[in-house]
């Protein structure tokens, strides 16, 4: 079974997706661990009810990478997953787990992607830009913001009335569907590459 680590920020909305869909076994895998950078995110309270090892990691000590690759070291995981997680990760990190990170965007990328673009900045630049369409980009994560290959994408209608925040709220139920569907496609991945190994 692939063992997954999981990065957030905040409410952790993904995260819990992608603990519902290795409960439900949607995906043969399991959270090992759930890292923050903030100490009050609700992500971490949410790995807690699920009896996930939840970790804060102070964001302001030069060596959060170090000390969070420590952790996914110690649970000896497969995968990480970034759910919400606003702080850049460093080369050392990207490159010691090269095409282990996935990574979520609530846009179409390469479009609204990039420094700056994230949470309801996007979703703002999209209706500024009449967009007629959006939604989100599951994606391997490298040194680039928001650059890496695309693993999957949903599309989602931008209606003639809506707010950045009624869009963000119906790009995130996307989101919630992407997720697990993209780590089922990568886990498959993982486990034809050991098996030809």
């Amino acid at each position: 079974m692939i063992k997954i680590g999981v990065l957030i920020s905040g409410s952790g909305s993904n995260l819990q997706a992608i603990i519902d869909a290795c409960k439900n076994k949607k995906i043969n895998a399991e959270v090992a661990v759930v890292i923050s950078n903030k100490k009050d995110a609700y992500g971490l309270e949410r790995a807690r009810k699920s009896n996930i090892p939840a970790v804060f990691i102070e964001p302001k000590v030069e060596d959060f990478n170090k000390k969070a690759i420590e952790v996914l070291e110690k649970s000896k995981v497969d995968l990480i997953c970034l759910a919400g997680f606003l702080l850049k990760i460093s080369e050392e990190f990207t490159r010691k787990y090269k095409n282990k990170i996935l990574n979520i965007h609530p846009a179409l990328l390469p479009n609204y992607g990039g420094y700056g673009m994230y949470g309801i900045n996007v979703h703002k630049a999209v209706i500024q830009a009449k967009e007629k369409v959006s939604g989100c980009t599951v994606h391997f994560v490298d040194e680039e913001y928001d650059n890496g290959k695309i693993v999957l994408q949903k599309k989602v209608e931008v209606l003639e009335n809506d707010t950045p925040e009624i869009l963000q709220k119906r790009v995130l139920e996307q989101e919630h569907i992407a997720y697990p569907e993209a780590l089922k496609i990568v886990i498959k991945m993982i486990f034809e590459k050991t098996k030809n190994h």
